[in-house]
């Protein structure tokens, strides 16, 4: 097996399939693309009512479900690209509610990683496996339902049976899965053991063939016949509707009772499972101010039984006591090296209380918070001294209490994931884990070596004891952010930069303690015998499997997760291993977890998919911006600095040109050739990918850039996709707001614009708007309020910007539009419709405000490459 190197986050499994005898390995290309969908490229323009923000849409086939932000029924326009705006004089319906927004239904968590997980070989079926013929009498398949769970999206809802097409690597094909994906309705629960297969372990599902007379039912994965020990025996196949599992494309087998001796989880477990503050002290007036501010408001956020510890770090650490309620009391211990067994031993079964729930010690908390004072020493923040190795270690110590062994074997635990919660303003530069203050240090490569690798032992050590860690920095000053990811990504946490202490930071400080999270997860994933999964991106590491449960021929591809968190998804990347003979193909995701309640669960979600010989059919099902995410993943897995970023771009073009040749049309007397009209939307996506903040320049500090890869990587679909591509949306009289296309033609001077673009968030104010009086005011307080709800759901939380026209800072909203100003008039207007109605003296005052940037519009990129742009319906 050949590993793909490491990337800066999650890991990526490369699974060559074993040799198929008369046929040729398939050869994996570079970074295997994945498909887009077809539709309309400017679809007919929404007006967003502020009480009804629609989610992204994904074209379907009857498939999703509306919870997915997949719409049944006429298409709705997508958000991530030019949808054809509305005309800015159509009559707008006032908001019942001002400025209401529905937040979009949270997706599944993208899950990145860089570490190469080995697919199972294909299963070999022996000649038990039966072939079931399909009597209307006996089988179920003719009533199930065509359904789509929400935790598991396609690049498309059609699968290609020839190899050939099918593993194009520039359109190739896959899905993003998520684990703990909003659902509605949520999925049937089931207290009792599932029957699985007895050859291949594949569960029983929607889609089996049921013998309703015996009980039998026949595997989709192995077509192995099994039986069901009298459960699913009836006298038709209209009682079986009644068996959640055979009815619904998602269920949750939930097992309440504790199997682990020794183990009792406490009293309430979903809000008991403590969360320590690791704080640094070595910060300046202005922030320590902000930062106080934060702290306060987090404490006031926390529910009365949320268990708090406080730890402090700079030279020393400092453990607070919350037995003392009249002043901030705290044990002190040297920071320059690791805790001893000793010196925690004294700390843990002394007399002082490090863990508290809220009820009982709010007071102290605000007392403990109101004690801490800024830095006084003369020296740059780069070279104060941080032991933030010890720090985080004494923080997992608390946490842990004392051992088994002290208690005679007895050990109570709270329910889920702990928390460690690290609140940095500077580099660790002091005890374990530490860099020196100066990149000039003579062996400053060799000490950041061992730092590394210390980081990302202590993130698996606290894995191990279902502790998360998560990292949030803000301020100034650098703080080397390649020797903190690994203890973050370790641990399943997440590293977060902030230009300060203020709202963003105290916003995420809040969601970061209380978004659920499960613990001790496995993903199976099992595909039909014609397909397997070449890549996994995503938090999660090759899982070593020691399982009782014995399959003859069990070929799943297991994955253990870091963390189980509705903010996280995989994309898994699959190509098929032959020409595919039947009519459908078949695949399984079993999430396994232990959840905040002490129940273990097994969540498993059971897709089929047709297969068809028609390239053109295949097409029109592919889904554009689940594909285009999937792609940029695949993308973004290899850029790890500044110069793979710009590799990365060249490959983009290359897929584009690749795509065009594959399955484009040539365009009469010309040697050109024009773009499949079926994946209209692909190339505006990626178009926006290669120059926006993921692969482009518009972020100054490779740590930033370094930090949005990871996070893109990890993250789920909506945030994925509007990192990828921003959603534009104009404020219009009445409290209503339009989506337009995410093009600089979009700033007209008497409108306010709002871009959400994933982990920012920008308000644009009009000059002509702004001038007159009260109402610029009231749009932008509107714009801000939209904003607000747009991302109050979304982890990280966005910073929020707002700026006028023609102030320095509205460069940040204006490098993030496509430039269109420079087009030919009929291209302008084949995606603002409404520019037809402006005079020439309009037209050229227009044109003279785009004064920010000179770059290459998507009409000149797709020209560039030789490639025409397909036509905008």
């Amino acid at each position: 097996m050949e590993k793909r190197p490491e990337s800066s986050v999650g890991f990526s499994v490369t699974i060559p399939p074993p040799p198929q005898q008369g046929t040729q390995s398939p050869v994996c290309s570079p970074p295997p693309p994945f498909p887009s969908s077809a539709g309309p490229i400017f679809p007919p323009p929404p007006i967003v009512q502020p009480n009804q923000i629609p989610s992204p849409s994904i074209k379907t086939l009857n498939l999703p479900s509306p919870a997915n932000g997949v719409r049944t029924g006429s298409p709705a326009p997508h958000l991530s690209t030019p949808p054809g705006p509305p005309v800015f004089s159509s009559p707008l319906q006032p908001a019942s509610v001002p400025f209401r927004t529905s937040p979009a239904t949270p997706q599944p968590v993208a899950y990145s990683s860089a570490s190469s997980l080995p697919t199972s070989s294909p299963p070999q079926f022996s000649n038990e496996s039966v072939e079931l013929h399909h009597q209307s009498s006996d089988a179920t398949e003719d009533w199930t339902p065509v359904t789509e769970s929400p935790n598991v999206l396609f690049s498309a809802h059609k699968v290609l049976k020839q190899k050939k097409l099918a593993n194009i690597p520039s359109l190739g094909f896959g899905a993003l899965v998520s684990s703990g994906r909003e659902m509605s309705p949520g999925p049937q629960m089931i207290q009792r053991d599932p029957h699985r297969c007895h050859n291949c372990g594949a569960y029983a599902n929607l889609y089996c063939n049921i013998l309703p007379g015996s009980g039998q039912w026949q595997c989709v994965i192995c077509r192995n016949l099994n039986g069901s020990e009298g459960e699913y025996v009836a006298s038709n196949k209209e009682e079986l509707r009644n068996v959640p599992e055979l009815s619904l494309p998602s269920v949750d087998y939930v097992q309440t009772g504790n199997k682990r001796p020794g183990f009792f989880p406490v009293s309430d477990s979903r809000v008991s499972a403590p969360v320590v503050l690791v704080i640094d002290e070595c910060l300046d007036e202005p922030h320590l101010q902000h930062f106080q501010s934060s702290l306060h408001a987090f404490v006031d956020s926390l529910p009365p039984t949320t268990r708090l510890g406080i730890v402090t770090y700079g030279r020393t650490v400092s453990v607070y006591d919350f037995s003392e309620k009249s002043i901030a009391s705290a044990d002190v211990l040297p920071g320059n090296k690791s805790p001893d067994q000793e010196s925690l031993k004294v700390l843990i079964y002394g007399i002082g209380i490090y863990l508290s729930p809220m009820h009982a010690s709010l007071p102290v908390a605000h007392s403990i918070f109101s004690s801490l004072r800024p830095y006084k020493l003369d020296i740059a923040e780069a070279s104060r001294d941080r032991c933030l190795g010890t720090a985080v270690e004494v923080a997992l110590a608390i946490i842990q209490g004392p051992s088994a062994e002290m208690s005679q074997g007895v050990v109570k635990r709270p329910g889920g994931n702990s928390r460690i919660i690290v609140c940095a303003g500077g580099p660790n530069t002091c005890g374990p884990g530490s860099v020196p203050h100066s990149f000039s240090h003579p062996n400053y490569a060799h000490v950041e070596k061992i730092a590394l690798k210390w980081m990302e032992t202590l993130g698996r050590e606290a894995f191990r004891k279902n502790t998360v860690i998560d990292i949030l920095c803000a301020g100034t000053c650098p703080v080397r952010v390649p020797v903190l990811q690994p203890l973050a990504k370790a641990s399943g946490g997440v590293l977060i930069l902030h230009d300060d202490f203020g709202e963003a930071f105290g916003v995420n400080l809040q969601r970061a303690s209380g978004r659920a999270a499960g613990s001790h997860g496995l993903l199976e994933i099992r595909c039909s015998e014609d397909i397997f999964v070449s890549q996994v991106v995503g938090p999660g590491e090759e899982a070593h499997v020691d399982s009782n449960e014995n399959f003859r021929n069990d070929n799943a591809l297991v994955i253990q997760m870091l963390s189980i968190e509705e903010t996280q998804s995989f994309a898994l990347s699959m190509e098929t291993k032959r020409d595919i003979k039947r009519d459908f193909v078949y695949f399984q995701f079993a999430f396994k977890f232990s959840d905040v309640y002490q129940s273990d669960i097994t969540r498993v979600i059971s897709v089929r998919l047709p297969t068809v010989d028609s390239v053109s059919s295949y097409l029109q099902s592919v889904q554009d911006e689940v594909a285009a995410v999937l792609i940029a993943k695949r993308t973004l897995l290899r850029a790890k600095n500044a110069n793979d970023a710009l590799d990365m771009r060249a490959t983009v073009d290359e897929r584009i040109k690749d795509i065009t040749s594959k399955f484009g049309s040539q365009m009469p007397k010309s040697k050109l050739y024009q773009f499949p009209r079926e994946l209209s939307l692909l190339p505006e996506i990626l178009f926006h990918l290669r120059r926006g903040p993921l692969l482009g320049s518009i972020l100054g500090h490779e740590d930033e850039r370094s930090v949005l890869r990871n996070v893109f990587l990890n993250a789920e679909f909506d945030l994925s996709l509007r990192m990828v591509a921003p959603r534009c949306l104009m404020h219009r009289q009445g409290g209503t707001f339009e989506e337009l296309p995410a093009y600089d033609l979009a700033m007209q001077s008497d409108a306010a614009v709002v871009l959400d673009h994933g982990t920012d968030v920008f308000i644009w104010l009009g000059a002509e708007l702004d001038a007159q009086e009260g109402k610029g005011a009231a749009a932008l307080a509107a714009c801000r309020t939209l904003a607000e709800e747009l991302t109050e759901m979304r982890f990280p939380a966005p910073r929020i910007l707002a700026f006028k026209e023609g102030s320095s800072q509205a460069r940040y909203f204006v490098s993030r539009l496509i430039p269109a100003h420079k087009d030919p008039p009929y291209e302008q207007e084949a995606r603002f419709p409404q520019l037809r109605s402006l005079t020439s003296e309009q037209r050229t005052e227009l044109k003279s405000s785009f004064l920010y940037f000179d770059d290459p519009s998507f009409c000149e990129w797709m020209r560039s490459l030789k490639v025409l742009p397909p036509e905008p319906s």
